[in-house]
Order: structure tokens, then sequence, then C-alpha cells
């Protein structure tokens, strides 16, 4: 049986400034596709398919120096987006400015390839830190993205025989605050204050004005959280077929006093964990 899985990759850091020239010429793309949009609706009262938006964007690729079908995936992207959030136009992306957009180059099956050791796209080489052995898989959709702190990332969709779960036990699971997880058989994943350990550290950093300093705490604190939920949830479904989760609505608590905490427990991203 196969199952499909994304394989996060990072790109050295060398590559960075010719993904950020590719990844301005996307913003570009996506702007002229939010304006286009917006027009038709305005002038027409008619919403533009991802059909219609490649009509008026073939053959720019050429022109950007991206590769076609990126610019395809661009108004592939943006449709799905307007759909899901139900608006008439969507935020603009930035190429500069304290409000700039990360960075983001998305690629379609097909367009990227693994070739002596290397990610080739585009007709560019990308050195990459392999530690999945990629010369085992065939690339499907992925893109490159950019984090907070610079560093670039391979993000692709690869084909996997899916593995099921061997453990047969039936486990349900309430979320809490000072006890993350606590499950019906006794486990539990206790509270990490990921965030509360280092506030005052990043408070410290904040009033420096350390922006690289504030960016490097925020993805410790994120990192951490991964890896306490990973560990959890990988442990869980090994032993368990069955696995129900109490309805916390963790959007909903996020807006009250208990934000931080609320935030800091990760209940949302445990969720999706154990469902893929």
């Amino acid at each position: 049986m196969k199952a499909t899985k994304t394989l996060k990759i990072r790109v050295r850091d060398k590559h960075a400034a010719q993904l950020r020239e590719a990844s301005r010429a996307v913003n570009f793309v996506w702007n002229y596709v939010n304006e286009l949009s917006s027009r038709s609706i305005r002038e027409r009262g008619r919403f533009l398919s991802a059909f219609d938006i490649h009509k008026y964007t073939n053959g720019a690729g050429k022109d950007l120096g991206l590769h076609s079908q990126s610019v395809q995936a661009v108004a592939d992207e943006y449709v799905t987006r307007r759909k899901q959030f139900k608006k008439r136009q969507l935020r603009w992306r930035r190429s500069g400015g304290a409000r700039r957009s990360l960075g983001w180059v998305p690629l379609k099956a097909g367009a990227a390839v693994w070739k002596n050791g290397q990610v080739v796209f585009n007709k560019q080489h990308f050195k990459v830190w392999d530690s999945y052995g990629l010369a085992g898989f065939k690339f499907r959709s992925g893109s490159f993205n950019e984090d907070s702190r610079g560093r670039w990332y391979f993000n692709v969709v690869v084909e996997v025989d899916r593995q099921l779960s061997p453990g047969q036990d039936a486990v349900g699971i309430d979320l809490g605050l000072k006890t993350t997880a606590t499950c019906s058989d006794g486990d539990r994943l206790e509270s990490g204050r990921f965030y509360r350990d280092l506030e005052r550290a990043l408070g410290t950093a904040q009033r420096a004005g350390k922006k690289a300093r504030v960016r490097a705490i925020h993805a410790k604190v994120a990192n951490r959280r991964k890896d306490a939920l990973h560990k959890f949830s990988n442990a869980l479904v090994a032993r368990c077929g069955v696995i129900v989760v109490g309805d916390v609505n963790s959007l909903k608590l996020a807006k009250t006093r208990m934000a931080k905490s609320v935030l800091d427990a990760g209940w949302g991203q445990l969720k999706t964990m154990l469902e893929y």
C-alpha cells in the first residue's frame, strides 16, 4: 500500500541569494494574479479559475527567470487560498521592508529531480543536507521555503510504502494546561513550558533590539515543542490502533487570558501529528 509523505531538507546557505531572487519573482506573479482576480470580480463579477489565470501568465516564467510550472503553481495556490478564506482579494506578498513575506518558490511534480547528489530545479543545482537518502525517492510537488532566520528548506512530497501501526490498544486523550495530554491508560505528556521558560530571555533580546537573537529564541521554542510532541505521538501511534482526542478548540481559548499557556501546549500540532 502506497502513501505520500513530505520531506523537509535544509538547503545550503550559499544558495540563499538565488532563492531570494526567485522568491521576489514569485511575489510579483502572486501580486499580479491578486490584482487580476480582483479586477475580474469588480468589473465583470466573475471569479477567475486557475485555468483562466494560466492564460494570462503563459510565458511569464522566461522573462522572470522562473520555471513555467512555478508560475502555474502560484496561480493554483492563489485560487485554493481564495476559496479557503472566501475573500475577493488576498494579502499582497512583500519582497522588502519590515513586513517582508518569507521566501517561497513552489514547484510541480517533475520540475525538480535528484542528480549527482544535488537537487536540480530550473537548470540550477542546489546542495542540501541529505538526511533522508533522496536518491531513493521520486519527487512530486513541493517548494523551497524560507524561515524567519533566513534559512531555506526544500519541502517535497514523495511516495512511500504505508506502514500501518502494529498497535492494537485503544486510548482516549484529555488535553489540558498543567498536563498537555493525559491518556486513559495513565500515560502523560507533561507541560513543557517551552515558551515561558525562555520568555525572560526573549524579552531581554526584544528590549535590546537584537532581532536575530529574537528569531533564534522563537525557533528554539518551536523546535523544543515539536520534538516533545513528535516523541509522544510516535510512541502513542506505535502501540495504539484507535486514538480518540478530546474536543478542545485551541483557537477560541487562544483569545482568552490563557492564551500563552494554550499556545505553549501545542494541542493543534499534537492533533495534526496524530492524524498523519
